[in-house]
């Protein structure tokens, strides 16, 4: 089977040239599925795995917009359409200048295992653009998202495609794009998720993802009769994923030291309280600021730049029980995953999508420690965003206490699967092969199910 996987992924990087995390997020998956293809050789017949790779529709087009002085831009747009065996596409739209065509393939591929992870009838899709919102006025946010939605309205719909947020496109984004799609199409849909209160949004849809990874990781620790209770955490990033992670952390007795945006870290080693938190959030979601200011209101933490000549994050060396990765992808490496085990963590719940490298992932499960891969500690996000949808196609809402129990109650059962499937496969208490297996389980058997256009 290491044959199998080499060759493999050979013919993986010889397709796609110059996509080196759709090829991480491949490789990884493929990896763990040797377990499952030994045991079912109808899988590798039937080209499932290669199937599962190939999105089944890939679209780009150019976005041109105008700035308020009058100047004409363009950038890239994409939706990359991933696989609709379970149901509908449902994944975010980024908007950040690191996008490319092979950063949104891997996110839409680890989509599907995710969305499949939910147990919601939802396959799997990502897209987004090459667009900075950052810096730019409120107009400009608005005539860029309206030409946007202008070529992408042809390809999404309720029952066909439902994109999400993601990184740079906040509730402001989604309001500008939904409107252009309901001018359009004339009709009100539930076509984006993410939406506001007043228009169709769920309640906890803001909080899920960062919620989604805190209660992922209370169950993992449930596993050796310990909860977050008096546990010191590190997270990073300070958007959506990291601020109500700190909130659930809060809310559950833990303690959390660190908070990042692409300039540096703040560590507060007093911890960061509700009343630091609620500031944090008028810092990030009102002014757009930068989280060096936190270290102006608050003496006892300190601020340290990103060193780009160093090859580690420093945020991750501090003493600490648990880490909850919440910025981007590939941001603990090899030394940083050694730093966080030599320094005490035993837990770490990603709230980003594939925020550590293989050699970190590696590091983590030879020590053994409770490793939550994003596919699995993040769906909370995506799952609400399934609620969403639920609630706009029964024309209802439910109440803020109705949809958080529902979404501990899915990541219980997401646990649940990632460790039924781990000890079924010879791997007990190895989540990362849990999830990919349970995930891609699920999907495989209705591609074998819908015969060979499944």
């Amino acid at each position: 089977m290491t044959d199998f996987v080499e060759n493999f992924m050979a013919e993986v990087r010889a397709k796609n040239p110059a996509q080196p995390e759709f090829h991480q997020a491949v490789e990884e998956v493929v990896a763990s599925l040797t377990l499952v293809l030994e045991k079912h050789p109808e899988y590798r017949k039937a080209k499932i795995v290669d199937r599962i790779i190939e999105p089944e529709r890939v679209i780009m087009f150019r976005v041109p917009w105008m700035d308020d002085q009058g100047n004409t831009h363009v950038n890239r747009g994409f939706r990359i359409e991933m696989n609709s065996a379970i149901g509908p596409y449902k994944g975010g739209l980024r908007f950040h200048p690191s996008v490319n065509l092979g950063i949104l393939k891997f996110l839409a591929f680890e989509q599907v295992f995710k969305n499949s992870l939910t147990t919601l009838p939802m396959g799997g899709g990502k897209g987004g653009s090459d667009f900075d919102p950052k810096g730019k006025s409120d107009d400009e946010v608005m005539r860029f998202c309206q030409s946007f939605m202008m070529e992408l309205f042809r390809h999404i719909g309720p029952n066909t495609d439902v994109p999400a947020g993601d990184i740079g496109v906040g509730g402001r984004e989604i309001g500008f794009l939904f409107g252009t799609y309901k001018k359009l199409r004339n009709e009100f849909t539930g076509v984006l998720t993410g939406k506001g209160l007043n228009w169709g949004g769920s309640l906890i849809r803001p909080e899920a993802t960062g919620y989604g990874a805190v209660y992922f990781a209370a169950e993992m620790l449930a596993t050796r009769g310990e909860t977050l209770e008096g546990k010191t955490c590190l997270v990073s990033g300070s958007g959506n994923v990291a601020q109500y992670t700190t909130e659930k952390i809060l809310d559950l007795g833990g303690k959390v030291v660190t908070l990042s945006d692409s300039g540096g870290y703040i560590y507060d080693p007093e911890g960061i309280d509700r009343n630091k938190l609620a500031y944090v959030m008028e810092l990030k979601n009102i002014r757009r600021g930068r989280i060096s200011e936190y270290v102006e209101k608050y003496s006892a933490a300190t601020y340290t730049p990103v060193q780009t000549t160093t090859h580690h994050n420093p945020l991750w060396d501090h003493k600490a029980e648990c880490a909850f990765p919440s910025a981007t992808q590939n941001e603990i490496n090899e030394v940083d995953a050694q730093n966080l085990v030599k320094n005490g963590v035993y837990v770490v719940s990603e709230g980003a999508n594939m925020p550590t490298t293989p050699k970190g992932v590696d590091i983590f499960l030879d020590k053994k420690i409770l490793y939550g891969p994003g596919k699995a500690a993040n769906a909370g996000g995506v799952a609400v965003s399934g609620l969403e949808m639920s609630q706009n196609s029964m024309r209802y809402g439910w109440s803020r206490e109705e949809v958080d129990r529902k979404l501990h109650g899915i990541m219980k059962s997401i646990h649940t699967s990632c460790i039924q499937a781990s000890e079924k496969y010879g791997t007990p208490g190895n989540y990362v092969n849990g999830a990919n297996i349970a995930g891609f389980i699920k999907v495989a058997d209705a591609m074998m199910d819908l015969g060979i256009f499944g």
